[in-house]
């Protein structure tokens, strides 16, 4: 699969607009699945955890988020369903998805009006993409954990596990 490198960028660049402990605003956002998905639809069913990033067809993403189809089984230990978000378009995304052999994830598009849920966390970026970000949310809508990290680096899964396994054990 082809990508694109943007080089190297400022590691974060944006001003998060939510703390843990906040209920996580909610949004409606088409998926590549031709679906809308509203995030107050796993209130009291399942954790959420959204998973921000920059760009398809970047090499950092292209290699993220197919590494989460490997924890699949962890998130559902967790009870946690997880969702990628970025401001590409959904044909874009689509294409990508299907480059790196299909994700077994909702995969939504804040492309219009363009990264209105990135902005409303605070993760969106002057240039107009997402920071590479997660956001743990609990079973009732509130923010449990958060990490944006350098935006030219691939988070960590220990550590978003440990999140998940923190919060359930509370």
């Amino acid at each position: 699969m082809t990508t694109y490198s943007a080089g190297k960028l400022k590691p974060v660049d944006s001003v998060l607009k939510v703390s843990e402990g906040d209920m996580a605003p909610d949004f409606e956002l088409p998926s590549i699945a031709d679906a809308k998905v509203r995030l107050s639809d796993y209130r009291g069913k399942k954790n959420v955890v959204l998973t921000f990033v920059p760009a398809a067809w970047t090499p950092v993403c292209s290699d993220q988020w197919p590494g989460y189809r490997l924890a699949m089984d962890l998130f559902k230990a967790n009870n946690a369903e997880l969702i990628g978000i970025t401001v590409d378009n959904t044909p874009t995304q689509k294409a990508w998805v299907d480059a790196m052999g299909g994700l077994n994830f909702p995969v939504l598009s804040d492309f219009w009006p363009h990264g209105k849920v990135a902005s409303e966390y605070g993760v969106l970026r002057s240039e107009g993409f997402t920071e590479r970000a997660l956001f743990v949310i609990d079973i009732t809508g509130v923010i449990r954990f958060i990490h944006v990290g350098d935006i030219n680096k691939r988070p960590d899964l220990g550590m978003l596990m440990q999140a998940l396994e923190k919060m359930n054990a509370e």
